[in-house]
């Protein structure tokens, strides 16, 4: 990761008023410095590899389709955030539905024991459900985060629309209501952590 300063919302505002009348170099600046946050947009939504270089692909289409469409130049970060996650859960959704039983291995994995991969499962059940308890802005925090081996505050905060010092206040927050959320969630909802 360089020690440059990511560029403002004002920067990136006047990089798309270049670029959407012509300016190629504008265009690419902006590519280069907004393809890793919405590679973490996608790869936030649980998508793999192969996918959310379909999802960065599609939203820098989009861009290009709408490049003088875009009224607030500075809300760039945000629309271009926007547009990912839905063409992220739209890819989602069309993996889920895609999904058949032939894909299932013939023997269980072997790798581990019948019971371990039970307390794994049920582990992994239990978080996701008091993962899903939390605020939306929680869960695309928290689910960012922990895509992204050093985490880009100046990105997430403006992916957020929030001050760059609020985001590991804010991180801390949410961690800790998740906490108090896989202590309280009833056993039968998968609770107990």
């Amino acid at each position: 990761m360089s020690d440059r300063r990511p560029l403002s919302h004002e920067q990136l505002g006047a990089l798309l008023t270049a670029a959407g009348k012509g300016d190629r170099a504008s265009l690419e600046a902006i590519v280069r410095e907004l393809t890793p946050l919405l590679w973490q947009v996608a790869r936030a939504q649980g998508l793999d590899r192969e996918a959310s270089a379909d999802v960065v692909q599609t939203t820098w289409l989009r861009l290009l389709r709408s490049l003088t469409d875009i009224r607030a130049p500075g809300a760039l970060v945000s629309w271009l955030v926007t547009v990912a996650k839905r063409e992220a859960w739209q890819v989602s959704r069309a993996q889920r539905s895609e999904r058949v039983v032939a894909e299932l291995p013939d023997e269980p994995d072997s790798g581990a024991e019948p019971g371990e991969r039970v307390a794994i499962s049920d582990r992994n059940r239990r978080l996701w459900t008091a993962v899903s308890m939390l605020s939306e802005r929680c869960q695309y925090l928290l689910r960012v985060v922990a895509f992204m081996h050093r985490p880009d505050y100046d990105l997430i905060a403006a992916a957020l629309g929030m001050r760059r010092g609020s985001v590991g206040p804010q991180r801390g927050r949410c961690i800790d209501r998740l906490r108090r959320l896989l202590t309280s969630v009833p056993a039968e909802q998968g609770g107990e952590w």
